[in-house]
């Protein structure tokens, strides 16, 4: 079997065992309040005018993300964190909660330039530090999990192409394969989609951040998405963070009132 990674940085071939038969549910845009109870830590990340990523609120000053949405696809530069901005909750032109990011770290060997191999998305993992933490009884941040085991069923939730404007919830998908460190799943991805968080719901069905979406393929045919571990490279981001890194010399912080009109038309942020 071969699994062909089709993110527009690039296209290659790695090898990858294991069946890609996944009984997945279809993606369920998450449109009104009752909908999206539970889901508001997931937000969009919008990139400095140049597109949008998805992330994921796993501490009250914390979003989880990809690390290859920190940089232009155009010029390969990493975008000033001070100018990104989560949008916790996104749904129909308003969010639960509006914060620009202070700091933004990646796995140290995450390799923007490189094409996209299974050593590229196991390290494509980033951290971003908020301003002003969200402290909000509606927005709850998620808590972290292991590596699901192959077969485990999972569910992910997205801001994609044609659906910028709200979260759509793919409720049950599957773990198809491990190899290397990196996750391949039957979840149903589209640009726009970095970054977004894996899903287990072990231990009483509360949902648990396993994952995050690195990029989109085809296996024999099939749609599948690609992830990283987190358990290990989480770890260590947090330590940078401690440490002091992720503040690029250039970043200062940005004033987004809430009341001010956002656009929707931003360019999309790709696998």
């Amino acid at each position: 079997m071969r699994l062909a990674i089709l993110a527009l940085l690039g296209l290659c071939l790695i090898g990858v065992s294991g069946s890609a038969q996944a009984q997945a549910t279809a993606l369920k845009r998450l449109e009104t309040g009752d909908d999206s109870r539970g889901w508001e830590a997931v937000g969009r990340l919008d990139l400095d005018g140049r597109g949008f990523c998805t992330g994921a609120l796993i501490a009250p000053d914390l979003v989880l993300t990809a690390a290859h949405c920190l940089y232009d696809k155009e010029s390969g530069a990493r975008i000033d964190p001070a100018r990104i901005e989560f949008l916790a909750g996104w749904r129909n032109g308003r969010a639960q909660a509006y914060r620009w990011v202070r700091r933004a770290v990646l796995h140290p060997d995450y390799r923007f330039d490189e094409k996209t191999t299974a050593l590229r998305v196991r390290h494509d993992l980033a951290l971003l530090e908020l301003h002003h933490p969200i402290r909000n009884t509606r927005v709850i941040p998620f808590t972290t999990d292991h590596q699901p085991r192959a077969g485990q069923r999972i569910g992910v939730v997205s801001y994609a192409r044609g659906r910028e404007d709200a979260p759509s919830l793919q409720e049950v998908c599957e773990v198809i394969a491990r190899q290397h460190g990196v996750l391949v799943m039957s979840c149903d991805v589209d640009f726009g989609a970095s970054g977004a968080p894996i899903f287990s719901f072990d231990d009483g069905g509360l949902p648990r951040v396993v994952s995050v979406v690195s990029a989109k393929a085809q296996v024999d045919g099939q749609k599948v998405s690609l992830g990283t571990d987190l358990e290990t490279p989480l770890g260590l981001l947090r330590v940078m963070l401690d440490q002091g890194e992720g503040l690029l010399p250039s970043s200062s912080p940005m004033i987004s009132p809430v009341t001010s009109k956002r656009s929707t038309s931003a360019k999309f942020a790709k696998p």
